[in-house]
């Protein structure tokens, strides 16, 4: 038996389907940062179990959701996340027969307006989202949150679909947020930020991401891209010594 947790805020015009995608789950929670749309009323209507909780930090988040599962095996879903059937039916397999495996990770196909994208560091992206909750837990940081488990950590065969560009605003608007977040972790560990580092910082992830991680090779979506990651490490300098 499986709990799907679906973090979310303000995501009405997809959190049906994300839903419709962990319906192979025993238990469905969906932990919701006081969306303002109509991402509640949606997943009342869904007859999941709703869970409405101040957002601090994702980890904070994905815990305290955690601790209300049902069942010991989570999976974590985003809202704009889809499982195929293939990868439904293998969570469910190794839920049932994980041998000595506590975790499994699994690789994302990153999709640009439903476009899916190849190259720039994306054709690598794996997440750890499939675990037991008695052996993994989130760790504190503030964004980029990684699963700690105690045991082994197997990894399945087919991957998740991540449709997280919908459009150019509202990826910027996703990246900023990140930004900020970013900031607010730099300046809590006290690490102290220079010029260079609004100088250097954001060209060098452009470089990585375009040339060393080959994105050109998307072309003009690959440039777009490495150019709006660059762009979130400057707002991300800019916001640590604006404050």
């Amino acid at each position: 038996m499986i709990t799907a947790i679906i973090p979310t805020l303000n995501e009405e015009n997809f959190i049906e389907e994300a839903i419709r995608s962990v319906s192979f789950a025993t238990e469905i929670i969906v932990i919701d940062s006081f969306s303002q749309d109509q991402t509640a009323s949606i997943c009342k209507k869904a007859k999941v179990k709703l869970i409405q909780r101040e957002f601090d930090d994702f980890s904070s988040q994905k815990n305290f959701a955690i601790d209300q599962a049902a069942y010991n095996w989570i999976f974590i879903l985003d809202a704009d996340e889809r499982i195929s059937a293939p990868l439904a039916l293998e969570i469910k397999k190794v839920a049932n027969d994980p041998q000595d495996f506590v975790a499994f990770g699994i690789y994302r196909n990153f999709y640009f307006k439903n476009i899916k994208v190849r190259f720039g560091g994306w054709q690598t992206d794996k997440v750890i989202r499939l675990f037991r909750k008695d052996k993994c837990r989130y760790d504190g940081k503030l964004v980029h949150e990684e699963v700690l488990c105690s045991g082994k950590v197997g990894l399945l065969k087919n991957r998740m679909d991540h449709y997280s560009f919908r459009s150019q605003e509202q990826y910027e608007q996703k990246l900023e947020f990140y930004a900020a977040l970013q900031a607010k972790e730099i300046k809590k560990s006290g690490k102290k930020v220079y010029l260079i580092h609004q100088l250097v910082k954001p060209a060098f992830r452009f470089v990585v991401l375009y040339l060393v991680r080959f994105g050109f090779l998307d072309g003009k979506r690959g440039y777009v891209l490495a150019k709006l990651h660059a762009h979130a490490v400057l707002n991300r300098y800019l916001l640590v010594r604006r404050n």
